[in-house]
């Protein structure tokens, strides 16, 4: 593949987390760093405006406000929201997840069906589990193709008149695959679905624009798209928020209070309750301005190409799979493997010794990992400022690996001893 105009050893430099060049960071996927523009809006913030937001009435409480509104109007822009009152700031994905299936789930009745798929991270499976113990729903799910994709030939025999809500993974966190959602979208107008769409590793590579998806509800973390960590959104759309009911309660939502009873504010404040992360979502409306600026479709190309890069790697080393598309068709740099005879902890602290960062274990998708036929696996995702000596570096760490592997150890490599502790 062609590799992209796009400069990112120069982008890299927007990143102090990075900027010596010792760490070859491949774990964008679960976190991704932030660039110094972010850093700068949370130190100013901290200084010029740490503060309360909404009742205060003085100087300082008016900037924070201010400052916090501002963030709810830049996510709107970024998912193309048809306005603020729709973005509801959370703790994470997890946390919108689990607000949406206590709201929203509060208003479905016993026998009612909610469709799932077996791609789905834990964060979008337990909650709606929890549910169907609380209220008799029904959970349905959409098995997955060989090489990790929605088998979307399933809708037919899966997606019934029951079924309230399809809840599914716009891109998964451990087959890098992405979700036919046209397809979706129109297999739910037939029955009336909602759909939900968990974008925590979606929204990292671009903007969103909800409208053109046509779902009703999107989540996602700020910590995953170059913001603060604790920081997290649910949209949906305003006539569905306003039949939901509170998900917690507490100050900040209510609009009237009586001994026995309470009213609620209209959304999306009445499902903010207590104090909010106002910083983490003033950083994450930073973070998401700074995103809208850059140059996605270049910035797109040079993720494909160290996409590449990295299922060609695997690939050559004998005894070693990735668990999923092994092409760049409907997926992202998001890439899991397995390595015959390591488990995917031995490689994670092999490669640390390398100074490549990737992530190992099952990824809180055990129904996935397990379908793939093992209980772990390694993987390395990137981000814009992943460059190509990081690349190089997860290529030098393979071969260091398969080295330890076939026996031919130097005597300074830290793997020497690594299958017996």
């Amino acid at each position: 593949m062609k590799q992209s105009a796009f400069d990112a050893s120069v982008f890299k430099r927007q990143f102090p987390g990075l900027a010596d060049g010792s760490l070859h960071y491949l774990d964008s996927a679960a976190t991704a760093q932030m660039p110094d523009c972010v850093l700068d809006t949370l130190r100013r913030f901290e200084i010029e405006a740490r503060a309360n937001v909404h009742e205060g009435l003085h100087r300082r409480a008016r900037l924070a406000t201010e400052a916090y509104d501002g963030a709810r109007k830049r996510v709107a822009r970024f998912l193309n929201a048809n306005d603020e009152s729709e973005i509801i700031f959370t703790y994470g994905t997890t946390s919108a997840i689990n607000l949406l299936a206590s709201s929203f789930g509060a208003l479905l009745s016993r026998g009612d069906e909610i469709l799932l798929s077996q791609l789905e991270h834990h964060s979008n499976l337990v909650p709606w589990q929890q549910l169907a113990e609380r209220q008799g729903v029904v959970l349905r799910f959409l098995p997955m193709t060989a090489d990790g994709r929605l088998d979307l030939t399933a809708l037919d025999s899966q997606l019934t008149m029951r079924c309230r809500l399809i809840a599914l993974t716009h891109c998964s966190n451990v087959s890098g695959a992405v979700t036919d959602v046209a397809r979706v979208v129109a297999a739910a107008s037939v029955v009336g679905a909602k759909i939900m769409l968990d974008g925590a590793q979606r929204a990292p590579h671009g903007p969103i624009d909800v409208q053109k998806l046509g779902v009703d509800f999107y989540a996602f973390s700020g910590h995953k798209t170059y913001g603060p960590t604790g920081i997290g959104v649910l949209w949906g759309r305003h006539d569905l928020l306003q039949t939901m009911p509170p998900f917690m309660t507490g100050g900040q939502m209510i609009l009237d209070v009586a001994p026995t009873h309470a009213m609620f504010r209209p959304p999306p404040r009445r499902f903010e309750a207590g104090t909010p992360p106002i910083a983490a979502a003033i950083g994450l409306g930073a973070a998401l301005e700074w995103m809208q600026a850059l140059d996605w479709p270049a910035i797109q190309l040079h993720e494909k190409h160290l996409t590449q890069r990295l299922l060609s790697a695997i690939d050559s080393v004998p005894g070693a799979r990735v668990l999923g598309p092994v092409d760049l068709q409907d997926r992202r740099g998001v890439v899991s493997f397995v390595v015959d005879g390591f488990s995917a902890e031995q490689v994670c602290r092999h490669f640390d010794a390398h100074d490549v960062a990737l992530r190992g274990g099952h990824h809180c998708a055990q129904p996935l990992i397990r379908a793939f036929g093992v209980e772990g696996a390694s993987r390395a995702s990137i981000a814009p400022y992943s460059v190509d000596g990081d690349i190089d570096a997860f290529e030098n760490g393979l071969d260091a690996l398969t080295r330890c592997r076939s026996g031919l150890k130097r005597r300074d490599d830290p793997m020497r001893n690594l299958k017996n502790g």
